[in-house]
Parts: structure tokens; C-alpha cells; sequence
């Protein structure tokens, strides 16, 4: 409400100073002219404003500066042109038609690479050309969504390189007449437009591709490969094939492994035991971060909630499992 009444009075103000204009110009402006010149003004500056808030700064940097080369090259060439004998006329028409052409591409193709422009390459012009800490995701482990929430803990650095044939898979998963792939489509996309709004993550969008390739993942590794980059997914099988070929992996269920509390042998815990285990007479039941905990003798107490006791703890790639005992059961055996 505020900005509005503010650009009120800015309309207001303009009006104002087009009238006083056309005061001290009565010869050449009149009244009514002045303050329509001035209130148009008013209204233009701020629909640019509007506009401009919706576009990124580095494209209107790219723009600002495209156009200022774009005018300074049309001058530089039509410099010569006042020298030929021609009617002046024709000369300034002339110059004004390539101060417009080359005015008009300088602003696209300023716009064109300010999009494009990556603070990271100035960095790599530094580095003689080497450009270190890039990280490439992968489909699974955008759709999964835990990445964004990595990225916000500010704990994961460096860039975030998106390839083209990857945006491209989720398009097209996105676009599926499947219902539930569609979701994870459109999921996957929703995750990379949330990383990119972060100001303190650097994400990059390469074009650059593998055509003789045409498995994704043998084209992530390849990129991978090229650029001395890592590979973050949560792909069991791709993260093996990587290693296999000399490409560091970041793995986000390691990473969801190694967070989670550990349970020690001995220590207590209250659970909901929610089904029955693969073996006779066990229940399973999970903590809130989804480990699975597995209650010897637990069956006949399913979906009840009993105090259980650790008696060992299971790392595996997949995950972590707690193996467990009912309490009264335990306390009975040490009597």
C-alpha cells in the first residue's frame, strides 16, 4: 500500500514539474502539453521499475552494456560517412539507422549472454582455466528433494552444474500420461527452481552433451570425467559405475545414514511396532527418520507401542537397521 501511494505522488510530482516546464517554455510547450509530458514520464519510469523487478540484475547489466557498445560501434562506423558528399539529410538518416540496428542488437545479445553470464567464469580466467569444486546432480536425487534442503543448511559449497539432457528427462518424466511420474516430474523441476531462487548457491545450467552417449548416467559420468567434477545422487548403481571409473560420489543417503541418532546397545527406546518381520515371530517397527527397527518376539504386541531394548545396530548402503528386544524380555534374562 505504501509503494503505491508513493508512486502516486511521484505521478504527481511529474505533472507538477511538466507544468512548471511548459512555464518557463510557453513558446514552445503549452500548459496541458507540459503536464502530459511530465505525467507520461512519471508512469514510464515506473512501469520500467516494474519491469525491472522482475528481471534478474545480470540481465540488465548485459542489456545497459550491450546497448552502450552497440551505439559506440554505430558511431565508430558511421564516422566515415560524414565525410562522404552526400545531403545532410541523407547522412543523419543514415547514421540513425545504424545507431538503431546496432543499439537494438547490442541490447539482445546483451540480454542473451547477461542470462547466460556465471560470476564462476571470471574465477576460472583466474585459475588458468580450471574451475574446481563442481558438483553435477543427477535425475534421482533432484526428484528425491533432499538436496534443496542441503543446500539451505548452507553446508554443501562450490557450483551446482544441471545439464541440459537432465532438465530434458525431467520434462519429459513431467510430461508422462502416468500420474504418479508426472508428480515426480513436476517435483524434480519445483526442487531446481527453489535451489536456484538460493542467493548463496551457485547453479549452472551446461548445454553440454554426449550424442555417441545415450544412457543418462554414462553421460553424467562423462561430463563428470571431463570437468573434475563430482557426482551427487542417491542411485545405488550409478554411484558404483562412478567409482569404477574414477568419479568421486556424494551420496545423499550416506549422508542421511551418518546424521542419523545413533542407538547404542543397551539403550532404550519406546516404538510402535507397525507389522510383522520376515522371520518368525519378530515385529517392525520405524523411527521418525524412517530406520527400521526390528523387535524379536515383537509380533503378537502389532500396533501397540512397547519398550524395546538395542542389542546391535546394522550399517548397510541402504540404510540403517536396529535390532531389538522387548524390554521385560531383557530385564528378565539379566535377573
Amino acid at each position: 500500500m505504501g509503494l503505491i501511494i508513493i508512486r502516486m505522488l511521484f505521478v504527481g510530482v511529474g505533472t507538477l514539474l511538466g507544468y512548471y516546464v511548459s512555464t518557463q517554455l510557453d513558446e514552445v510547450v503549452s500548459k496541458p502539453e507540459g503536464m502530459a509530458i511530465g505525467f507520461s514520464v512519471a508512469v514510464a519510469i515506473i512501469f520500467s521499475e516494474l519491469l525491472f523487478r522482475r528481471v534478474a540484475l545480470k540481465v540488465i547489466i548485459g542489456g545497459i552494456l550491450g546497448f552502450i557498445i552497440g551505439l559506440t560501434s554505430a558511431n565508430i562506423i558511421a564516422t566515415p560517412l560524414k565525410l562522404v558528399p552526400l545531403e545532410r539529410s541523407i547522412v543523419n538518416f543514415l547514421v540513425l539507422l545504424l545507431n538503431a540496428f546496432f543499439g537494438y542488437m547490442g541490447v539482445t545479445i546483451g540480454i542473451r549472454e547477461g542470462e547466460r553470464f556465471n560470476p564462476a567464469n571470471i574465477k576460472k580466467l583466474f585459475r588458468g582455466g580450471i574451475e574446481e569444486n563442481l558438483k553435477v546432480l543427477d535425475t534421482s536425487v533432484i526428484i528425491d528433494g533432499r538436496i534443496a534442503d542441503v543446500c539451505e543448511t548452507e553446508f554443501l559449497d562450490g557450483t551446482l552444474v544441471i545439464p541440459q539432457f537432465i532438465l530434458l528427462e525431467l520434462q519429459h518424466i513431467a510430461d508422462s500420461s502416468d500420474s504418479l511420474k508426472r508428480a515426480r516430474g513436476r517435483r524434480g523441476l519445483d526442487i531446481l527452481h527453489r535451489i536456484q531462487k538460493m542467493s548463496h548457491m551457485e547453479v549452472r545450467i551446461t548445454e553440454d552433451d554426449f550424442p555417441k552417449i545415450r544412457e543418462v548416467d554414462s553421460k553424467l559420468i562423462a561430463l563428470a570425467k571431463r570437468n573434475g567434477a563430482k557426482i551427487i545422487t542417491n542411485d545405488f548403481n550409478l554411484n558404483k559405475v562412478a567409482e569404477l571409473q574414477g568419479v568421486k560420489v556424494l551420496n545423499i543417503n550416506d549422508l542421511s545414514n551418518a546424521v542419523k541418532p545413533v542407538a547404542l546397545p543397551g539403550e532404550t527406546m519406546r516404538v510402535f511396532v507397525l507389522k510383522e518381520g520376515k522371520e518368525a515371530g519378530q515385529g517392525v517397527a520405524y523411527l521418525d527418520d524412517g530406520t527400521m527397527i526390528v523387535v524379536e518376539n515383537g509380533r503378537r504386541f502389532i500396533n501397540k507401542n512397547v519398550e524395546v531394548a538395542v542389542t546391535s545396530v546394522l550399517q548397510t548402503a541402504a540404510g540403517r537397521m536396529i535390532f531389538t528386544r522387548l524390554k521385560d524380555e531383557e530385564e528378565h534374562e539379566v535377573q
